[in-house]
């Protein structure tokens, strides 16, 4: 590996470790094993690294994902089966995940400091919800705004939702099963008005 990916490396080592905002430069060099200089050069500054670190983690969890859940739920399973399935997934996966879900929440406490972040966020928002619309009803998101904005909408709530439950209280976060069975409960309250 080069400077620039042990920068990467250890900048997301660090993202784990010590969270967005208090990582230093030193912090980062000292993980990588290269110098103050590198992350100049290579990402011109260490937010704009941090910034890269996040979005690489961020995109690892959803590779990760993909793959677990190509094999949670069958296309011609239910589809409450399948939310099930995925959601049962989904939570499995949190544990190995979890500081990087701990530094989400802490860029979102601090977004009024980090514009730039605010702004990549904002934009892989929609590709999020795309991705997560391609998991939950097993067609591309890409291609259908309609489903990005309603169904990767209500998912993602769904998801931060939940990854704020489980990081609070694991012990008493909705499992898969619970969630499909709220929602059975919402359909039938709404079915019977």
């Amino acid at each position: 590996m080069g400077h620039r990916e042990d920068l990467l490396v250890g900048a997301k080592r660090c993202l784990y470790e010590k969270g967005f905002v208090r990582t230093t430069a030193r912090d980062i060099v000292a993980a990588s094993g290269t110098n103050l200089g590198s992350i100049g050069y290579h990402y011109g500054s260490k937010d704009a690294l941090m910034h890269q670190a996040l979005l690489e983690s961020m995109k690892e969890w959803g590779d990760e994902l993909g793959l677990a859940l190509a094999h949670a739920a069958s296309a011609d399973s239910e589809p409450m089966e399948r939310f099930e399935a995925v959601w049962t997934r989904v939570i499995e996966l949190m544990d190995a995940h979890r500081m990087m879900w701990a530094a989400n929440f802490e860029i979102l406490a601090n977004l009024d400091d980090l514009p730039e972040i605010r702004k990549v966020l904002a934009d892989a928002q929609n590709q999020g919800r795309a991705g997560l619309v391609s998991v939950f009803l097993g067609v591309d998101g890409d291609g259908n705004e309609y489903l990005t904005r309603t169904v990767g909408a209500l998912c993602q709530a769904l998801l931060v939702g939940v990854v704020s439950q489980w990081m609070f209280d694991p012990d008493n976060a909705p499992s898969g099963r619970d969630l499909a069975e709220g929602l059975r409960a919402l359909m039938a309250a709404n079915r019977a008005d």
